[in-house]
């Protein structure tokens, strides 16, 4: 019997060996605001820095890396000059325009040149993210929709032909839950319950479905780790959305 359960447990652990080590040995650099950080950064397998920054669009990190507000930053500067990553994220916002975040971004990438790159798309403030996600044509200004975000990737992707450009599809999820709670096909009677004030996430379910989508981004496992009060009912059908990516 005991010979029995410790193959059993032996098999188990020799399963979850590919999932760990497809973080082991990588390593992730992430440049957003508090939507970046509402991924739980610190809660990524393998290599992991940021640098996170309040409120700020892609442009203004750029220009002023020196005092982001977590304190916990490697500041890009730094980080991107001191080793290449294996992937990097970026994380467009409000205040800028699609041609800012195009010349940003492509800057970093110039200093990354093996990285996959990741386009964490952010969320819409609930009360504007059906109007925003709805939008067919790129705004002046940054709006979080699928619009700005393909066009950013189309950009990105004829000025570094061969490059892997992946995205977290947090809007695509959020549309989905919305969908989801109108038709009473979800747990919760609104997607502003994800939300835990006007923008940010709630910090049990909100930011479980934001931190697996960019582990997914990231080709990570999907992870519970500092997420247990998510109760089992919610749980079953946030992973229903997060099973939804490709």
């Amino acid at each position: 019997m005991k010979r029995k359960l410790f193959a059993l447990l032996t098999a188990a652990v020799v399963l979850a060996l590919p999932s760990l080590a497809s973080a082991a040995g990588k390593s992730f650099y992430l440049i957003g605001n508090s939507l970046t950080w509402d991924t739980v950064p610190s809660k990524l397998s393998g290599d992991v820095q940021w640098h996170v920054d309040c409120g700020k669009p892609l442009h203004y990190i750029h220009k002023n890396p020196a005092k982001p507000c977590v304190k916990s930053s490697t500041l890009w500067p730094e980080a991107l000059k001191a080793k290449q990553y294996d992937y990097l994220s970026m994380q467009s916002h409000y205040g800028a325009t699609l041609e800012q975040d195009v010349e940003t971004i492509s800057k970093w990438i110039e200093m990354q040149r093996q990285a996959i790159i990741v386009i964490h798309t952010g969320w819409a403030r609930s009360a504007s993210r059906a109007e925003e996600y709805a939008q067919t044509k790129p705004a002046g200004k940054m709006q979080h929709s699928r619009a700005h975000i393909g066009a950013l990737i189309k950009r990105l992707k004829k000025r570094f032909p061969g490059r892997e450009i992946r995205q977290t599809h947090a809007q695509e999820l959020l549309a989905r839950v919305a969908a989801d709670a109108a038709a009473g096909k979800a747990p919760i009677a609104d997607v502003k319950e994800l939300y835990r004030d006007a923008i940010h996430m709630n910090v049990v379910t909100g930011r479980y479905l934001m931190h697996n989508a960019m582990r997914h981004a990231l080709g990570q496992p999907r992870s519970q780790e500092g997420f247990n009060k998510l109760e089992p009912k919610m749980k079953k059908y946030l992973d229903s959305v997060l099973d939804s990516l490709k």
